[in-house]
């Protein structure tokens, strides 16, 4: 069975790694030199609908769409997620036979501000950022498309090379314990086991929901996360008023109940797994 990934980043490079044994994995991108040699790599722009109309007359069963913009403007936003939902649509839609499943990432922050209150896959969302709006409107372009479709949502991603939070406590900055900003994390290993679980779950007879929304156990407030990775590190902190953004708190219950058992349930063991790969 053959897997297409579409923008195939770091999460993709990680759900493949995982899929490697059971399916054959191809990666799509402009620039597709350095994959891992478990990824057979495909030179192309999945902007363009009739470049990714070539790729897919190879035959994909499964294709996994990770976008990441150039840049966080609304114009790189629309020219990588709108873009790419559009040309996929069309692709598919003049295919003669259809992938089995479509999988598109798209981001937490399509339901806008909540107020720290819990939201799920039943919640309605209501973005307030341009980067949520488009998320959402490019998610519902994807839901049309005419085979098995699932939104997978993830909240804030961290892991290796995404360690900004690690950078800022060491820096000493610390956030007020009021107001309340709450946090949502996932580690970068749970997002390509998540992908990788969802194939799996889906192709053993399980129909996919429309969305899921992925994060870890455990939202947590800045105040409390920087508390915790101070003492493992050993720094003080200064607490810094910041402007409070959109805050809410995820609700994994859809995801945990499809089966997935997460590596790193909570952010202790997300981010003492990279303090202890920093230490050695």
């Amino acid at each position: 069975m053959k897997v297409l990934f579409i923008g195939c980043g770091d999460i993709a490079q990680r759900a493949a790694s995982e899929m490697q044994a059971r399916y054959k994995c191809f990666g799509l991108r402009r620039q597709p030199d350095n994959l891992p040699n478990y990824i057979q790599p495909i030179k192309g722009d999945a902007t363009n609908a009739e470049q990714l109309l070539s790729v897919a007359s190879e035959g994909f069963d499964i294709w996994i769409a990770t976008i990441t913009p150039g840049e966080f403007t609304e114009q790189a936003y629309k020219d990588s997620y709108l873009a790419v939902a559009k040309s996929i649509s069309s692709t598919i839609s003049q295919l003669q036979k259809a992938p089995r499943l479509v999988l598109w990432v798209s981001s937490t922050s399509v339901y806008g501000d909540f107020k720290g209150d819990w939201v799920s896959e039943l919640t309605q969302p209501e973005p307030n950022t341009f980067s949520g709006k488009i998320l959402l409107a490019a998610e519902k372009i994807i839901q049309q498309i005419p085979c098995e479709t699932s939104v997978i949502r993830f909240s804030g991603i961290y892991g290796p090379g995404r360690t900004r939070l690690l950078g800022q406590v060491l820096a000493g900055k610390g956030r007020p314990s009021s107001p309340e900003q709450w946090s949502n994390r996932v580690h970068a290993d749970d997002c390509g086991g998540i992908l990788s679980h969802l194939v799996e779950y889906a192709l053993s007879g399980n129909p996919l929901l429309p969305e899921y929304l992925a994060s870890d156990s455990s939202p947590v407030t800045q105040h409390e996360i920087r508390r915790w990775l101070a003492e493992q590190l050993t720094v003080s902190l200064v607490e810094e008023e910041v402007k409070t953004g959109s805050t809410r708190r995820c609700d994994n219950s859809r995801l945990l109940a499809s089966g997935y058992q997460f590596k790193y349930p909570t952010f202790k063991e997300g981010y003492g797994s990279l303090i202890n790969d920093r230490d050695s």
